[in-house]
């Protein structure tokens, strides 16, 4: 943000228990302590903190380092805590909200602000949604100054941070758009005694696709907030979310994968992933794929379904009694293939020494899955 002429606190990331303290130093004694999380909530988790001294910076730092943070966005497990971002305190005189994201509805970026910031938007828009304004960009002609002017009037902002704040938006959009951002928030956006607007927190997400022109964006990655499997999936380049259940799922396309996991909860079972495997998927992906699945200590079945198109059934097949015969591992999987080679893929499978059931429809899969939680 403040490569884009967004002014932010003046601060530095610390790893150890010394450099926190040496930031804090150079910051005069007193300081703002954050957790580096791929979270929201820290605060309400202890994890933001001021500080007023260098030993009293250590104490957190001890307190917070290697430890896991937990809030509500990150499930009971938290998140580990590994960097720490020590930062100037500002002398609050009023909180804003604002974000940019993209409007489907649409099919643009929106600017969204709230006089009412430093708590959860999600809040405002329950209880005051008056307070939320909304300003649509034109993708052609981009963020415009009268829009900016209009959104500091109805955030009551005075005439003297009417075209700061005005730049500020604009700075926001340009790294919005150069940045291939789907969300670029400001929480809170703040009005200092000495009347200046500064952006003391802040949160950008980016769109993977875009990351081969991102290189910069890519060297910011941080592993250590992610869940290891799905970072795994990442570097090779198969779609894979963790879920909470223990039906493992392997499909071909987004879309039949949430049907999938929709007909699991049916019968009253929950899915342990989603995986989209890709239509162009060899052998060693399905294998790296299925690999994957059987890595989680949750999973207790599989459901396979594929729709052979560009990506064959005896593909897969293959791909999945490789990845069992590399893990000697005896999943019971329930399998459903149909398309593209498809009997090509089921004998591969009845070949095998695999616990496979097969079936033909995903009622079939449904009823497969729930004989299988009664025994």
């Amino acid at each position: 943000m403040s490569e884009y002429g967004i002014p932010v606190p003046k601060g530095r990331v610390a790893m150890t228990k010394q450099q926190v303290r040496d930031a804090v130093d150079e910051l005069g004694g007193v300081a703002v302590v954050k957790a580096q999380v791929h979270a929201g909530g820290r605060g309400n988790a202890g994890g933001v903190k001021v500080v007023k001294s260098a030993d009293e910076a250590e104490k957190l730092a001890d307190s917070l380092l290697g430890k896991r943070l937990v809030t509500h966005q990150t499930g009971p497990s938290g998140v580990p805590v590994e960097q720490l971002l020590v930062e100037e305190p500002a002398a609050i005189q009023k909180e804003l909200y604002l974000a940019i994201t993209i409007d489907g509805g649409t099919r643009s970026a929106v600017v969204i602000a709230s006089e009412a910031g430093g708590v959860e938007i999600e809040e405002v828009a329950s209880s005051t949604p008056e307070k939320i304004l909304r300003e649509p960009v034109d993708s052609v002609l981009g963020f415009q100054p009268f829009q900016g002017r209009r959104l500091a009037y109805g955030m009551q902002l005075p005439p003297s941070l009417v075209r700061p704040f005005t730049d500020l938006v604009a700075n926001l959009y340009r790294l919005f758009i150069e940045k291939d951002c789907t969300l670029a928030e400001i929480n809170p956006l703040v009005i200092t005694d000495n009347d200046q607007v500064l952006a003391v927190d802040g949160k950008l997400n980016f769109d993977d696709d875009a990351f081969y022109r991102q290189k910069d964006v890519q060297e910011l990655r941080d592993v250590t907030q992610e869940d290891p499997l799905e970072a795994q999936a990442t570097d090779s380049g198969i779609s894979y979310v963790r879920l909470d259940g223990d039906v493992g799922c392997l499909v071909n396309g987004a879309g039949l994968a949430m049907a999938t996991m929709d007909i699991i909860q049916t019968v009253g079972a929950a899915p342990a992933n989603f995986l989209d495997v890709g239509g162009g998927a060899d052998d060693e992906r399905v294998k790296l794929a299925f690999g994957i699945i059987l890595s989680d200590p949750a999973v207790k079945r599989v459901l396979i379904n594929v729709f052979g198109g560009i990506l064959r059934c005896d593909v897969v097949a293959r791909g999945v009694v490789a990845a069992c015969e590399e893990r000697g591992a005896q999943p019971a999987i329930v399998a459903r293939m149909s398309g593209t080679n498809s009997e090509e893929g089921r004998k591969v499978l009845e070949d095998s020494d695999l616990q496979v059931h097969l079936v033909n429809t995903l009622t079939e899969a449904a009823e497969a899955l729930k004989e299988g939680m009664s025994q």
